[in-house]
Formats: C-alpha cells, structure tokens, sequence
C-alpha cells in the first residue's frame, strides 16, 4: 500500500480530499513546529559558552549548572502540564479555533519575556518566560489534535494528524541546527544565544497569522447548536453541497453522536467529568492513552531532545562533535517522520508501529548500554571512536530511525481517535497533560540520572521499551480508518487484536444496511432536509451504541 492508497469506512467522494482539510491541517501543526523547535534548541543553547560566561555557569560547579538547566527546562513543561489542563475549559468555551490564537499569542509573550534576559538582571525573567511559553505549548499540544481530527475524513485521519508530528519534528530540526551554526559562525557574545531563543517568534506568529484566517470546527459548532454555521464550514471544508448524501450522511452521524451525548452524558462544562466517574470503560480508556504517553517517555527520546550533548558525550563522542551529531540526530527524525506520514500510519497501521517501534527500540538501548558498560567512554576519553564506539552511534541511529515513526507520533494519532465526541475534549486535556507530566519527570532528572547510574540509564530504558511491546499486545486495539462515532464499539470487541478486523465487517453491513434504507425512503423521511436533528431509524452505522432519541426528547 502506498501514498495514494485510501482505506476507506465508507464510499468517499473525491473532493472531500481536497486542498482545504490539508491547509488547514499545516496552519495547526504550525503549534507543533513551535513546539518541536522549543524543545530541541534549548538544551544546546544553555550550553553555549557566550550564555554561560554571561550567566556566570561557567564559575559555579556542575551540580550547580545541572539544577539550572532543569530548572529552564522543567519549568516549560510544569507551564504546558497546566496549560493542557485549561485546554478544556478553552476549547469548551471559546472553541477550537479561538483556543489557537489564545496558545501561540501566550506563547509569544513567553518568547519575548526570554529575549529580554540579560546577565545584568539574572534568570528570574527567563524563568517566567519559560513557564508562559510552556502554557502555551500546553494549550496548542492539546487542541491542535483534536482540531484536525474532528475536521479529517477517516480515510486520512492518520495523515493529517501526522502532520501535526511532521510540524513538531520540523521545529526539531531547526532547533538542533540553529545553535551549531551560531557556535560555528557567531562571536561569544549576547547575539549568539539570544538568536536561537529569538527564533521561537516565528512559527507562533504563522500560527496566530493562520489562526484567524482558518475555519471553526464543524462538530464543535453544532455541540454548541449554532447549526447554519456549522453546515457551512463543513460544506466548505468538503466542497460538497449540503444536499450530498456524503454531506447526509456525516452530519446525521454527528446528530446522532449529540443525542446520544444529551442521553447519556448531558451538554454542560461539568457533565463529562460525572460522565467519565460514572464509566467504568471510559475511565480504562483514559489509563490506556496515558499510558501510552508514560511508554513514549520512558523510551528516552524526551531525555536526548533535552540533553542530546550528555547523551553524546556519555558515548564516548568528543565536544566538537557533539553539534553536528545531534544535527545528524535532527535531519533523521524529521526525514523518519515523513516518511511515517506518507506511508505508514494510514497504511501499516498505528498497532503495528507501536509494536515493531518497540522490540527494536529495545534491543538498540541494550547494545548502547553494554557498549557503555564495558568500555566506559568517559572514564577513558579518546580523540577518535572505535569501532564499538562507531557502532554504538550506528545504532543510536538505529534506534531513532526505528523510534520517530512508531512511538514518536503514533500515540498522538492514537490519542485522538480513543473517544468518543462527548468526552473528546476533556479526554484530550487528561492524556496530554499526563504526556507533559511523564516529560516533567524525564527532563528534571536525566542528568542526576546519568550522574548516578551511568550506563543503566540505558539499560533502564532498554527494559521500559522490552515492556511497551506487551502492553500495546494486549490492551491497544487497532484504530485506523474507524469512525470517530463507532470507537466505542470498537473497545466492546474482544480480543483486542480481532477488534479492527470484526468491527470493519460490521461497519460495511451497517452502510450497505443505511443505503438500503435511503434508497427505500425509510431513513428522514420526515426530516426537513439535511443536517437536521429529527432521524428516524437511523442505521447502526450512524450510532456508536443504541439508538437514544427518545431519552434524548425527554432529557
């Protein structure tokens, strides 16, 4: 299966596939391209030589120089940690689309509060600067999957919320370049350091730019019952008249979801939360997509964006290397990511991915670990890598080239495809901010961890990684090309590796079942036209569970 191959749930006309659901798409990952840049630059940058002289970290010891680089770093993610928190709210409130100009307008004011640090006044402003960039990053991490898979057809889901992950490895890339050629082609001076922070204005600016200009979500207007503008959004992001049965068919399975949503969880800021305590199989859900963000972290991969020159130098890679390699590091994940989006995420399948990503993962940190273990590169410094040196780094690539396009991206995608419309929002907030609180833990003690265990960090993540391949075996079913509305069904079927094959069977008697039904005016045939609330004997398709309009009348 290649780039152009679609698996679709249903008959899909060809316009639905058009330039509009990509751009939008690219206008929302430009969040994810701020925030890869944020977090890949600045391990490197706070290691410049022009900001530690200025700083005076070149004066203090190195455990005083370790608390302070965790302390820069830490503190951007405690921010995004609450920043996905009060995603909800916002994206309850104001909406998908005002949430996006509220994230990369904090975010630049966090930016510039950085820019505005001097030697002279200390890192007080820095460290606030740090924490509203970091709200911000939370903000934009949450709403921006959610965003682009409540506009996505099935078909593409995986892709487009794949460029949410491109845009993010992107901004890596960028971040890991940017400071070698400011240290290879700048003085030791103020402009140096300052140049790379400076940089994080850029994509939050396209971001704001674009936010203004793209539309509203489709799914969150009609939640909000301001129908005659969700139908011309969604008609728009289409390019279908509202009279087409694709168009028919998409807005009576969103009426349905909302019936079903007044049924059983009630329109209101609070009612998923009693939703959510109420349900037992909504709150598994819930430890599963954190988990995954526990499994992502625990690979390490949070450890070397942060610190990449601990990471090189603890392999034994000499300092003026260091700038390079972890450029190297960059241009792998950001062409891995690509190709992720391209060919395998629609294709392959995210279950697939998470499982291959980490038997592999694993068995590279293993061979780094036992390379560290027996020669100890630090304790017996050379100019030049032998060759156990050379093929350490060889699968240290290895294992970034294996890592970026399973356990890098896909629990993103997986993220938001696990729930269903009614607690999509308050789900999102949950994962993401455990997603941020596991990157807390991994950034704020890497180097005490390094200090103390040496090689076993490796061998510690070599072991997490071993243990992700059983938990995503037995607990993570397979979500591509499912309807958002059909997900809960997808759980009820077990075992969790049949699920996706059963419920695609279901899924194709249930159109070919509501097609009959149109074709004998069985289905609205009451109904004033399309996107109306009033459906008769809707078929199961259109339905994650039973038909509640009756409840939902009384409700």
């Amino acid at each position: 299966m290649g780039l152009l191959t679609l698996v679709e749930d249903r008959p899909t006309p060809k316009a639905v596939y058009n330039w509009r659901i990509y751009v939008l798409a690219l206008i929302a990952s430009c969040g994810s391209n701020m925030i890869g840049y944020t977090s890949a630059f600045i391990g490197t940058t706070i290691t410049l030589s022009s900001f530690e002289g200025e700083f005076g970290l070149d004066k203090m010891t190195s455990d005083q120089v370790d608390l302070i680089s965790e302390n820069i770093v830490s503190l951007f993610i405690a921010g995004a940690f609450f920043g996905a928190i009060f995603t909800y709210a916002l994206g309850h409130f104001i909406g998908r689309k005002w949430s996006l100009v509220v994230a990369s307008a904090v975010f630049t004011l966090g930016a510039g509060l950085q820019c505005g640090t001097k030697g002279s006044s200390g890192l007080g402003i820095m460290y606030a600067g740090r924490v509203l960039s970091g709200l911000g990053t939370g903000v934009a991490s949450n709403i921006i999957p959610i965003y682009i898979s409540e506009l996505a057809p099935p078909a593409i889901r995986g892709r487009l919320v794949g460029l949410y992950e491109l845009g993010w490895q992107i901004g890596g890339l960028v971040g890991f370049w940017i400071n070698y050629g400011v240290e290879m082609h700048m003085a030791s001076t103020h402009q140096q350091w300052i140049i790379p922070f400076a940089v994080q204005i850029i994509p939050a600016g396209l971001l704001f730019a674009g936010a203004l200009w793209i539309k509203e979500s489709p799914r969150w207007l009609f939640l909000k019952g301001r129908r005659t503008k969700a139908m011309q959004n969604l008609t728009w992001i289409r390019q279908l008249d509202e009279t087409d049965i694709y168009i028919t068919e998409e807005v009576a399975a969103i009426d349905q979801a909302l019936e079903e949503q007044i049924a059983t969880v009630g329109i209101g800021f609070w009612k998923p939360f009693k939703a959510v305590a109420a349900r037992k199989a909504i709150m598994y859900r819930l430890f599963l997509g954190c988990m995954l963000f526990f499994w992502q972290n625990g690979s390490g991969i949070n450890a070397i964006n942060y610190y990449s020159p601990t990471i090189f130098t603890s392999i034994g890679v000499s300092n003026s290397a260091v700038g390079w390699m972890t450029g190297i590091f960059g241009v792998i994940k950001a062409v891995m990511t690509f190709f992720w989006l391209l060919f395998l995420v629609d294709q392959l399948g995210r279950r697939n991915l998470l499982l291959g990503g980490a038997v592999t993962g694993s068995i590279c940190m293993w061979v780094i670990g036992a390379y560290i273990c027996v020669v100890r590169p630090e304790d017996n410094p050379t100019d030049k890598l032998n060759g156990g040196g050379i093929a350490a780094i060889f699968f240290f690539y290895l294992w970034t080239a294996v890592y970026t396009p399973t356990w890098n991206g896909t629990p993103w995608v997986i993220n938001s495809e696990f729930f269903d419309p009614n607690i999509r929002s308050l789900a999102q907030a949950a994962t993401t901010a455990s997603n941020w609180l596991f990157n807390f833990l991994v950034s704020r003690f890497t180097k005490q961890m390094f200090a103390k265990m040496h090689y076993g960090v490796y061998f510690f993540f070599a072991a997490l990684s071993f243990l992700a391949f059983f938990f995503a075996f037995f607990l993570i079913p397979e979500t591509s090309g499912i309807p958002l509305e059909a997900i809960d069904r997808l759980f009820e079927i077990k075992p969790v590796w049949n699920a996706h094959a059963k419920l695609k069977v279901q899924l194709k008697e249930d159109e070919e079942q509501f097609r009959f039904e149109i074709k004998e005016g069985v289905f609205g045939k009451d109904a004033e036209g399309p996107g109306q609330a009033h459906v008769e004997n809707p078929s199961p398709v259109l339905a994650s569970g039973e038909n509640h309009r009756d409840a939902a009348t009384e409700a």
